[in-house]
């Protein structure tokens, strides 16, 4: 089972933060985002031998002061968005795999919970979100990629979902199993070959299309995901108002 890292893109909301670096490079509480999630990935057993990373925005920069990692390029980051961009990997996807946005950053628990889950697709959720959006004026709760559950079962994955209604928040933190990740990269394809060069979810075009609006064509389909939680370790950086209140964020969340 491999580790993968999904940090093509730039974090243009970043402004001159991400001039010269990619996005998981930027600083939160005193270190890269990057170093955060090798840490929380190490927490869970993973080495950063293991580690894919999928670059694209300045991937010589993470290239020269990670080298140990191995990358994988999305050349066409500009024009794509995450979904394909996880697709890049796919040679590395087919013994299972743990997938974790680039901009976040959790505790290793979070890891840990997922990859000790019995189910084949399983999807960390935060339960404990809103109250990051309290005061993010630039980021609003409508972003969020929310999710709704009955129990441990997934049952609807969308931005579109109401707040009062949300089982949490997904973080961007997966783990897929052998099998899980056979479903999941067919599930892929038959979306391709559908959907490719028009528009699919929530008005995006395949090309730029989430993690979520494949999750959201696979559940509708039968598929089954599940979810493990994790009660406020996490936080999206996405703005530089979240880099601002980054360390109240994380000072305030419940230790697991």
């Amino acid at each position: 089972m491999r580790p993968i890292v999904i940090g093509a893109g730039r974090g243009s909301r970043l402004g001159p933060e991400t001039d010269d670096i990619p996005k998981t490079l930027v600083p939160v509480m005193g270190r890269p985002m990057l170093e955060w999630i090798l840490e929380a990935l190490g927490a869970a057993g993973f080495a950063r031998k293991d580690v894919v990373f999928i670059c694209g925005y300045r991937a010589e920069v993470v290239q020269a002061r990670y080298p140990e990692l191995t990358f994988v390029h999305n050349r066409d980051w500009e024009r794509n968005n995450i979904l394909a961009s996880l697709m890049c990997a796919r040679e590395h996807l087919a013994g299972g795999f743990v997938s974790t946005y680039a901009d976040i950053v959790y505790r290793g628990s979070a890891v840990k919970k997922a990859v000790a889950s019995p189910h084949a697709k399983v999807l960390v959720n935060d339960t404990d979100w809103r109250r990051r959006y309290v005061s993010r004026s630039q980021h609003p709760e409508t972003d969020a990629e929310k999710l709704r559950a009955e129990g441990e079962r997934v049952v609807e994955l969308s931005r579109t979902i109401a707040s009062e209604a949300a089982s949490g928040e997904f973080i961007g933190v997966t783990r897929f199993t052998a099998e899980g990740a056979r479903e999941l990269v067919e599930g892929f394809d038959a979306a391709r070959s559908k959907w490719a060069g028009q528009t699919w979810r929530e008005g995006r075009t395949f090309e730029r299309a989430y993690l979520i609006d494949l999750f959201q064509e696979m559940l509708e389909e039968g598929s089954a995901f599940h979810r493990v939680d994790t009660h406020g370790g996490y936080m999206e950086i996405d703005t530089r108002e979240d880099l601002a209140t980054a360390e109240k964020w994380w000072r305030e969340s419940a230790p697991e």
